[in-house]
């Protein structure tokens, strides 16, 4: 009997414990079972809070001071033109509008999920279109509207009298950073290769709020593990995302996210990233990375689909054809 009372009188104070935390806004674990009593989730469940706090188990709690308003996803799109500087077939060998098909159902997926979390968040989808045929245009923009989401068209002007594809293409670049100066607050610039994980814009979002909070700047993001950036011996420095470990680095492609406010800072360089070639095309950018932080996830949260032999596509430890197949 003195067990049982015992029992009732640590149940009672830890019931009391918990109400009091709830209200302090502490969180607590309990080590046998790996339950989180505060939140009422268990190890397996996401407990840290959009806007409010960080918690990564054995790391603690990080307080969220960069909270992040609205998302503007911009994908640039061009379903004529296999590889604008190559003469090369992408892995899988399909028409190029499989790839831009896959890259809209995988980020319609990955907002689906995004929004369990952050659920008051406004999400924009613009698209900027080069050479792509009217069938193929209605069929991108059936996808979100079939979902509920608002998609707004622009195209990119005079793209079909253009016969220089790396001129149309630097044309649509142009277009997307001059819109990205109407957006309010985060933005995401994606090319219609890269095909995402389910759980992509989660980890980056959740990812981008703690990582400006604990640097009080703004950050560049990056959904790929470029293969090519393994192929040299530069420091990373590693950090912890909700679910997913980050490096800095200082290259990417054209496919990354950042706020207005990077925008604005660096817009006469990024216009002129998209108005002059230079080698790589991707100069411009790689000089913004040496003054500001960008941040590579491990493993890759997307897989950008180019040649098999390309250094700049396939990435390491990443379930290719489970990846392409969920997105059909």
């Amino acid at each position: 009997m003195k067990e049982i009372k015992s029992f009732k009188k640590t149940s009672f104070i830890k019931k009391i414990f918990v109400k009091i935390c709830r209200i302090v806004g502490f969180e607590l674990i309990d080590q046998s079972t790996l339950d989180f009593p505060v939140s009422n989730k268990d190890y397996y469940n996401i407990i840290s809070s959009p806007g409010n706090k960080s918690v990564t188990l054995g790391l603690g709690e990080t307080v969220i001071t960069r909270k992040v308003e609205s998302l503007d996803i911009i994908i640039k799109t061009c379903t004529s033109v296999q590889l604008v500087s190559q003469n090369k077939k992408r892995i899988f060998e399909k028409d190029k509008s499989e790839y831009t098909f896959r890259t809209i159902n995988s980020l319609i997926k990955s907002v689906r999920q995004l929004k369990k979390y952050f659920n008051n968040l406004k999400i924009n989808f613009t698209i900027i279109d080069s050479n792509s045929i009217d069938n193929h245009i209605d069929e991108i923009l059936s996808k979100f509207k079939n979902e509920g989401f608002d998609v707004k068209l622009l195209v990119v002007k005079n793209s079909k009298m253009n016969k220089d594809n790396m001129l149309t293409t630097m044309a649509s670049i142009k277009d997307s950073f001059n819109f990205a100066r109407q957006c309010k607050d985060l933005v995401y610039f994606v090319e219609d290769d890269y095909i995402h994980k389910n759980e992509a814009l989660t980890e980056m979002l959740f990812a981008y709020e703690k990582f400006c909070s604990i640097f009080k700047d703004e950050i560049f993001l990056l959904s790929t593990d470029y293969p090519y950036l393994y192929k040299k011996m530069g420091n990373s420095n590693v950090l912890i995302g909700q679910n997913t470990h980050w490096r800095t680095v200082k290259e990417s492609l054209l496919t990354f996210m950042t706020s207005k406010k990077m925008i604005e800072k660096h817009f006469e360089k990024l216009i002129d990233m998209a108005t002059n070639r230079s080698d790589p095309f991707e100069k411009n950018l790689h000089e913004i990375y040496e003054k500001e932080k960008c941040f590579s996830p491990i493993p890759s949260l997307s897989l950008h689909c180019t040649n098999i032999n390309s250094v700049f596509g396939i990435s390491p430890s990443l379930n290719i054809k489970q990846l392409w197949e969920e997105n059909k």
